[in-house]
């Protein structure tokens, strides 16, 4: 049996053809009430990347604590490609203040980690305004600042890993949570 398929022809869309918002048009924009906290990102490869992703989520600010470093580094900026120059963003020694400040400003804390109570990302129904705490590579969010938080959520896995790399976490969760 001869099956024949109709081919579709698909032309990719040059950059000027995407719609997208120059750094001022990003500046004035409406955000979405998520800030993305770091607390001690090691990687500026991956803070970069995490400059990228709050980018594209229009997120309004994210916040860097402890190790992880600010901009400017060519080394973020070799990932984050401009975003740190849009996306809104502070730098705080230490990641209990940045939480603290964050509470009296009547944010929802929550930490991506796995808790005894944490929350399946699937079945999480986010609080807003929210803040969302990601940890270092190797430690994940430290106690000091989960005992700060509202809630936890971890996304779950099915493999053999118990973890995810940072930066592909920051984008599933700000899909879930602000997309």
């Amino acid at each position: 049996m001869l099956i024949l398929r109709k081919i579709i022809l698909m032309r990719k869309l040059a950059n000027n053809e995407l719609g997208r918002l120059d750094v001022e048009g990003f500046r004035q924009s409406e955000k979405n009430p998520v800030v993305v906290v770091l607390d001690n990102v090691r990687s500026l490869n991956n803070i970069g990347s995490i400059f990228r992703t709050c980018d594209a989520f229009r997120i309004s600010r994210l916040i860097l604590c402890g190790i992880s470093t600010p901009p400017p580094h060519r080394d973020i900026h070799k990932t984050a490609l401009g975003a740190e120059l849009s996306v809104d963003w502070q730098y705080y020694e230490n990641t209990l203040d940045a939480v603290k400040d964050l509470k009296k400003q009547k944010y929802y804390i929550t930490a991506l980690e796995q808790t005894e109570t944490s929350i399946a990302l699937n079945r999480f129904q986010p609080i807003q305004p929210i803040a969302l705490i990601f940890g270092n590579e190797i430690h994940g969010v430290s106690q000091d600042v989960i005992n700060l938080c509202d809630a936890a959520v971890e996304i779950p896995q099915f493999g053999t890993k118990h973890s995810l790399n940072v930066a592909v976490s920051v984008g599933i969760v700000l899909w879930e949570v602000a997309g």
